[in-house]
């Protein structure tokens, strides 16, 4: 009988905590499954959030290997029109992994296969060709964007149907998408964040497969479109291998929402976050304020106002107003900095989760069944909150305009809190989505079964 040797599978994640989180939890995932597991990780990091994370990780998890990039400066102009500072971090990456190639072929044992990040995929495929080694991307986003990424360079060429004056975009075999739901900056051309996606996008067919974060029963019918060629024939296959297992991580102190969320009662609590690169606005943040004390819940709030934590400077009292924490001092807790959002909405004392709808946290509010209200702020976040209510798994207002462009008034932020913590309907439908979620990792579970599949596929003999 021949033997066979463990894979050796290269991670590649691109910038921020929505990027890095789903590629930790792989590399522990794929670590557990007797898989031999490299990390390539940028240096310098945009967020300190990122640099801590990964240190944390590896030192609990000292199997898995860790190759750094070092990135180049960049060689944009110094004129050039300022860029949103994780879109740059795309380009600094992308720039450098040229430098990849000597140090991947020195790798012991040697590689088996790269899983890269679809933003990186055009520059590191010819590596991973040069290598001979399968490349597999792992997109982090719902599978529903993934199918506008998959077809933008041919939209992005037909200015006639792609344009602001249209209402909705056709993409075969797929229903009609509203262009008020994409991201703004694909209408911009010259846009980086819309160069990187048609860059890539024509780099797809090479790979082997698209790892997804998600699960066949939450997005059955776009994932058969996507799978049955109905909407492009030169798609590599759709591969569904969410929800991502979490991964444990003792926790350095007693963080004071931890003390906070054990004295509460079962499902009391709204838990309110907006990601790590959204900053809301003060006017928003007033607003915000009156709802959650209209609506008279106790809540659990992770507050930023700037888009990268290293900026974030400011004490909770310099951004809400006085009137505010005195009359909610036992009614709410405030959390600044990064929080382990896993572990928050795993607590019992969580009955809701207000959420920009990062595929992320769509995922964990998942695996745990707690219901969404789903208020998108940019990105492929509008997208996520159509798939989140149709999938049952909370409310989407589709009428409250993306974050930065109109003000949501208190009191509409009041009904919807309350519809969300009140509407038993919403409740049972979650724990339903919770259930599927299960089912699909547990062993021979349809998650399962693909992960094993793609190791399969990349384990050689001995």
């Amino acid at each position: 009988m021949a033997t066979t040797q463990a894979p050796h599978i290269a991670l590649f994640p691109s910038a921020g905590m929505g990027h890095l989180m789903p590629y930790l939890r792989l590399a522990a995932m794929l670590a557990r499954r007797n898989c031999i597991v490299t990390l390539i990780t940028a240096h310098p990091t945009v967020s300190a959030a990122e640099s801590e994370h990964i240190s944390l990780f590896l030192r609990h998890n000292p199997e898995i290997k860790r190759l750094e990039l070092e990135l180049t400066p960049s060689s944009r102009q110094a004129d050039a029109t300022p860029i949103e500072p994780f879109f740059l971090q795309f380009h600094l990456i992308n720039q450098s992994i040229h430098l990849l190639g000597p140090l991947l072929s020195s790798s012991s044992p040697p590689l088996s296969a790269m899983f890269v990040d679809f933003a990186l995929l055009a520059e590191t495929a010819p590596i991973a060709e040069d290598l001979q080694l399968p490349i597999y991307v792992v997109s982090t986003t719902s599978v529903e964007f993934l199918s506008l990424v998959a077809y933008f360079s041919v939209v992005a060429s037909n200015p006639t149907e792609f344009n602001e004056a249209s209402t909705e975009l056709k993409i075969p075999g797929l229903p009609p998408m509203a262009m008020s739901s994409l991201p703004p900056a694909l209408l911009d051309h010259s846009h980086l964040f819309t160069s990187t996606i048609v860059t890539n996008s024509q780099a797809l067919p090479g790979a082997e497969g698209i790892l997804m974060n998600t699960f066949d029963w939450f997005q059955a019918s776009i994932l058969n479109a996507l799978n049955k060629d109905r909407v492009m024939a030169s798609l590599p296959p759709i591969l569904p291998i969410g929800p991502l297992e979490s991964y444990h991580i003792p926790q350095d102190g007693d963080h004071c929402y931890r003390s906070w969320l054990e004295n509460q009662p079962s499902e009391s609590v709204v838990y309110i976050s907006f990601g790590n690169r959204t900053a809301m606005s003060r006017d928003q943040v007033r607003e915000l304020e009156k709802g959650l004390e209209k609506a008279g819940w106790r809540f659990c709030w992770n507050l930023k106002t700037t888009k990268v934590d290293k900026d974030d400077r400011e004490d909770v009292k310099d951004i809400l107003s006085d009137f505010f924490l005195k009359r909610t001092k036992n009614k709410g807790v405030i959390i600044r900095g990064w929080a382990d959002q896993e572990e928050i909405l795993a607590h019992p004392a969580i009955g809701g989760f207000v959420s920009h709808c990062g595929w992320n946290s769509v995922m964990e509010a998942a695996w745990q069944g707690v219901p969404m209200l789903a208020w998108p702020q940019h990105g492929d976040q509008k997208m996520n909150a159509k798939v989140m209510e149709t999938a049952g798994l909370g409310l989407w207002e589709s009428g409250w305009d993306w974050g930065p462009n109109g003000i949501v008034k208190g009191e509409e932020i009041e009904r919807k809190i309350v519809e969300l913590m009140t509407d038993e309907t919403v409740r049972e439908r979650a724990k339903k989505v919770r259930e599927e979620a299960r089912k699909a990792v547990e062993s021979g579970g349809s998650s399962d079964r693909v992960i094993r599949n793609v190791i399969n596929s990349v384990t050689l003999p001995s």
